[in-house]
């Protein structure tokens, strides 16, 4: 009994842990339900689903949003998003409702709907840019006419067992929780009014959910040392090895073969490190004042272009970033006083999608900063970030011990005992003599 109430104790320790990322502590993925009007038998209600994420996006195929009625209710319209299925709605005569499902699942309008069907925010495929990259894109927004259901405050029950796929799996959804009502103004500014009633579902990500295996992997180099320290063998998992293909494969030019999966099933390219994304942090150069580091992200993945793509790194020295050149850049603060973590993102129009495996899918950047002499140092790997997140994701590191090292001594030292060493071997002969 005491062991099966540790095991419980354990998994609802370790549940609570998965979803928590230290380098944004306050980031969710928030439904908010806001009734505007009640109906004869139900409600229309605005729901928005907001990202409040800072540098992890929902990519297409876009979001999914499911929940269990806690009644009998039925959705008898929509505008700027659909149920996947009907459901059995052979009860009802003349009028019949978009959804009869007690457990519906909501997907996004895709771009270019009638007008008629269209929302505020609406129709973008469930494409969710991050927050801290593009806050007017985080947001999107249906209505929904619900039958069947309270007609009050008090009569009102509020759904259950919420489910968020962004596109797959990793979200886990709270209860849904009532709020103070959300306050709205006229398009002039000069009036307030409030939703009638308004509860909000919290959804959290956790890497541990969503996948088995890191979905990138980290390399180093430097100017100081030869040696490139690469990404660390099947990081991502090689269970898939078999199904890889080669760059000089001729399956690459079948028509289709870069066509996404309806599961986002990669197509990657073998090599030792199995990982679809790869980026490389290049310690370029050492000036007096400054230092250089070149960035380069690089897509092994035939069947994936990375629209709106995000680099997160943890770094000391970002505290004190002077230029970065071909990327955007935006300092992250979760804990406030302490910056040293930030993101890179492409700029619009110009590097902000990482084309597919191949010539083209690669972006790179150089990133140069201004030395502390406190605590600037090329030794033991100082010069190598912490952490790396592509797209939200933690990147596997490779071991420690592997970094690029110093020399151990200057090639004028290196000189001198050599030297040294010939003298001393002149002498002992003189001595035997």
């Amino acid at each position: 009994m005491k062991f099966l109430i540790a095991a419980i104790s354990l998994s609802f320790l370790f549940s609570s842990i998965v979803a928590y990322d230290s380098l944004d502590p306050n980031g969710n993925i928030t439904i908010k339900w806001d009734i505007m009007t009640w109906t004869p038998d139900g409600y229309v209600a605005i729901v928005t689903v907001n990202n409040f994420q800072m540098y992890r996006h929902i990519m297409s195929p876009g979001w999914t949003v499911g929940w269990t009625w806690a009644k009998k209710e039925v959705i008898w319209s929509m505008v700027g998003a659909q149920t996947t299925e009907q459901g059995d709605c052979s009860k009802f005569k003349g009028n019949i409702p978009h959804c009869c499902n007690k457990k519906p699942t909501v997907v996004d309008l895709l771009p270019g709907v009638p007008y008629n069907q269209q929302f505020a925010n609406c129709c973008k495929g469930g494409v969710l840019a991050a927050w801290g990259q593009d806050p007017q894109a985080s947001v999107s927004a249906f209505q929904v006419s619900v039958g069947l259901a309270g007609t009050t405050n008090k009569t009102v029950k509020l759904p259950r067992n919420f489910t968020l796929l962004g596109p797959g799996p990793g979200y886990t959804c709270g209860p849904a929780k009532t709020v103070p009502p959300t306050n709205f103004l006229s398009p002039d500014r000069r009036r307030k009014t409030q939703a009638l009633m308004t509860w909000n579902v919290t959804c959290t990500y956790s890497q541990f959910l969503a996948r088995k295996h890191p979905s990138c992997c980290v390399s180093f180099s430097s100017f100081y040392n030869e040696t490139i320290t690469p990404c660390p063998s099947c990081a991502c998992g090689c269970e898939n090895k078999n199904k890889c293909v080669k760059g000089d494969s001729k399956l690459l030019s079948v028509v289709g073969v870069n066509t996404p999966q309806k599961d986002n099933a990669p197509l990657v390219q073998c090599t030792h490190h199995m990982c679809p994304v790869r980026v490389h942090w290049h310690v370029k150069t050492n000036y007096k004042e400054y230092w250089r580091v070149k960035i380069a992200v690089t897509n092994f993945n035939y069947r994936m272009n990375y629209t709106q793509w995000t680099l997160v790194v943890q770094h000391p020295n970002l505290n004190n970033v002077t230029q970065v050149f071909s990327f955007d850049y935006k300092p992250l603060l979760p804990y406030g006083s302490i910056n040293d973590t930030g993101m890179f993102y492409g700029m619009k129009f110009y590097n902000d999608m990482l084309m597919e495996a191949g010539e083209f899918g690669n972006v790179q950047s150089e990133v140069l900063m201004q030395k502390d002499t406190n605590t600037f140092s090329l030794k033991e790997g100082w010069a190598f970030p912490r952490k790396v997140y592509f797209n939200g994701e933690e990147c596997t590191l490779p071991p420690p011990d592997s970094y690029p090292f110093l020399p151990n001594s200057t090639p004028s030292s290196r000189t001198f005992n050599s030297i040294f060493i010939f003298f001393m071997v002149i002498f002992s002969m003189v001595v035997m003599s």
